[in-house]
């Protein structure tokens, strides 16, 4: 069974529980790293200054305490593979849904960035508050 390297799990230890949760799920299931949780100021605004963001700092869910945003990528990396990111993402949005329960994310949706207007974001899982 896969499992999370030092590294995701340092990168996952910044990001909100429900995050944590539908991540821990997910890893059961395949082989995935955590690129990104928490985003700094110098790192946010780096990310904007590349194109690999649309926000500067503060304005990202990454940039919140517990960081309400994660990047995940397929392991072995090979950002040319989109099929494995598909893969990926219904993974976790599967486990989001099967394996985080209800009365947890109550008040909560998963959003993929692959389905974000402009910017495709593959690797990119954010939190949002239910209206």
């Amino acid at each position: 069974m896969p499992k999370f390297s030092q590294k995701s799990l340092d990168r996952l230890h910044d990001c909100h529980p429900l995050l944590q949760m539908v991540m821990l799920a997910a890893i059961k299931k395949t082989d995935f790293s955590v690129i990104c949780g928490f985003r700094g100021e110098k790192e946010q605004n780096e990310a904007y200054a590349s194109g690999n963001s649309k926000l500067k700092w503060p304005q990202s869910k990454h940039n919140k305490t517990p960081s309400e945003a994660v990047d995940v990528v397929p392991y072995p990396i090979d950002w040319n593979d989109i099929r494995r990111f598909e893969t990926l993402g219904q993974i976790v949005l599967q486990s989001w849904e099967a394996d985080v329960a209800e009365e947890d994310r109550a008040g909560w949706d998963l959003v993929w960035g692959k389905n974000f207007k402009g910017l495709v974001d593959w690797p990119h899982f954010e939190l949002k508050r239910k209206k």
